[in-house]
C-alpha cells in the first residue's frame, strides 16, 4: 500500500507537544506533507519560539512516525509568532505582537527575578522580547540587567528602550536615581505607567513582558483596563501565605478577561551546597495544588539557589550568565510553555482586515 497524506496526518495525531499539550495536526502546524519515494518530507511551523527545543522535536517526529512503521524523509521545524487575542474593549499594540504580564499577590516571591529571566529564555528561543518594569515604586530591572544611565530621546517626545543581553528594556529606574523614594499617588503611579509603555518606541517586538508590582491595586488595574495584554504568569512558593495571595492574583485576572498562561513555583526546593540534603523550606506542592484547583498549568518549578540571587543581584541573570546550566534550563522550559500555551490560544486577525473609510464627497 502506498502512503498517504493521511496516513501520516493520523500518526502525528498521536503525537502531543509539550509546550502546547496539543497534537501538532489540532495546533495546524504541520504545513506541508510532500511524499517522495513512500517518505514525507515535513515542513512544521510552530507558534511560539523553539530554537533549543526544534531538534528535539525533529526527533520525536521522526520516532513517531517510525512506531507506525512509517519511514520518514525530511524534518523542518520553524516558527511564526503571531500577536493573539486581548481584552474584548481593546487592540494589540503596534509594534507589539504580545504582552504577557507576570504577577504575584504578595512581595518577596522572585517575581522581578522570574520575569526577567523568562524575558531572556524568549530572546534565547529565537524571539523579539522587551521588558517593562511596572514597579514604579521599587524597580528592580535597571540592576537586574547591568543597566545604568538614560535613556535617549530622538524626538523629544519619545524614549528609546535601553538594551542589554538582547532585551528592549524601560523602568522608571532609569529616569531617576536608584536611591530617590517615589512619593507618588496612585493616579501618578498609573499615569506613569501608560507613559512609559507607549511613549517608548518599542521595535518590533514578538513579546513584551510586564513585570508588575506585587498585589492587586492600581497599577494591575491600570493594565488590566488599558493596556492589551494576551496572557498572565503568576509567581509563587508553595508557602500557605504566598499561595493564598496568587490566588487572589490569579482571580483579578479571570475576572479581566486575561487568560493566565500558567503558575511558577519559585523557591520551591533548597538543596544544600555542602551536604547535598533535599529540604522544601517553603513546603512542598503548593503551586501544583494551585494549578490544579485553578484549571491552569504548573509551567515549573525553580529552587532555592543562591546562585540565582547572587547573579541577578550583580546584573548578569542566570539565563545570560549561565546559558548552558540547570536554572536557564529550567528557564527555558517555562518559556516554551507560556508561549506555546499563548500560541495555543486564539489570534487577533484585526490588522489583517481592510480597514472601511466612507467618504461623504
Amino acid at each position: 500500500m502506498s502512503l498517504t497524506e493521511n496516513m501520516v496526518l493520523e500518526s502525528l495525531k498521536k503525537l502531543i507537544d509539550p509546550n502546547t499539550d496539543k497534537n501538532l495536526v489540532d495546533t495546524k502546524s504541520v504545513k506541508s506533507i510532500d511524499i517522495v519515494d513512500d517518505k514525507p518530507n515535513l515542513k512544521v511551523c510552530l507558534g511560539y519560539p523553539a530554537k533549543n527545543f526544534a531538534e528535539t522535536l525533529n526527533h520525536m517526529i521522526i520516532d513517531r512516525l517510525s512506531s507506525d512503521e512509517i519511514p520518514c524523509g525530511t524534518v523542518e521545524v520553524t516558527w511564526k509568532i503571531e500577536s493573539h487575542s486581548v481584552q474584548k474593549s481593546l487592540q494589540p499594540m503596534q509594534n507589539i505582537k504580545n504582552v504577557i504580564a507576570v504577577a504575584s499577590g504578595k512581595g518577596g516571591v522572585g517575581k522581578s527575578t522570574t520575569a526577567v529571566n523568562l524575558a531572556l529564555a524568549l530572546a534565547g528561543e529565537g524571539s523579539n522580547v522587551g521588558i517593562l518594569d511596572a514597579d514604579i515604586y521599587g524597580p528592580s530591572q535597571p540592576r537586574m540587567l547591568g543597566l545604568s544611565g538614560q535613556p535617549d530621546s530622538q524626538d523629544g517626545k519619545s524614549l528609546e528602550p535601553m538594551e542589554n543581553y538582547g532585551l528592549q528594556a524601560m523602568s522608571i529606574g532609569f529616569l531617576i536615581d536608584e536611591e530617590t523614594p517615589m512619593i507618588w499617588r496612585g493616579p501618578m503611579v498609573t499615569q506613569a505607567l501608560e507613559q512609559l509603555l507607549t511613549d517608548t518606541q518599542w521595535r518590533d517586538l514578538d513579546y513584551l513582558i510586564i513585570d508588575l508590582p506585587p498585589g492587586t491595586g492600581d497599577v494591575q488595574l491600570t493594565l488590566a483596563q488599558k493596556i492589551p495584554v494576551s496572557g498572565a504568569v503568576i509567581v509563587t512558593t508553595p508557602q500557605d501565605i504566598a499561595l493564598l495571595d496568587a490566588r487572589k492574583g490569579l482571580k483579578m485576572f479571570e475576572k479581566v478577561e486575561v487568560p493566565v498562561l500558567g503558575i511558577v513555583e519559585n523557591m520551591s526546593l533548597h538543596i544544600c551546597s555542602k551536604c547535598g540534603n533535599e529540604e522544601s523550606i517553603f513546603g512542598e506542592g503548593g503551586g501544583s495544588s494551585l494549578a490544579e484547583e485553578s484549571k491552569v498549568d504548573l509551567l515549573g518549578k525553580l529552587p532555592l539557589d543562591k546562585s540565582i540571587r547572587e547573579q541577578t543581584d550583580a546584573g548578569k541573570p542566570s539565563v545570560a550568565f549561565e546559558p548552558s546550566g540547570r536554572i536557564a534550563e529550567i528557564y527555558g522550559e517555562i518559556a516554551r510553555k507560556a508561549a506555546g500555551k499563548l500560541a495555543a490560544q486564539a489570534k487577533d486577525y484585526s490588522a489583517k482586515f481592510p480597514k472601511i473609510v466612507i467618504d461623504n464627497n
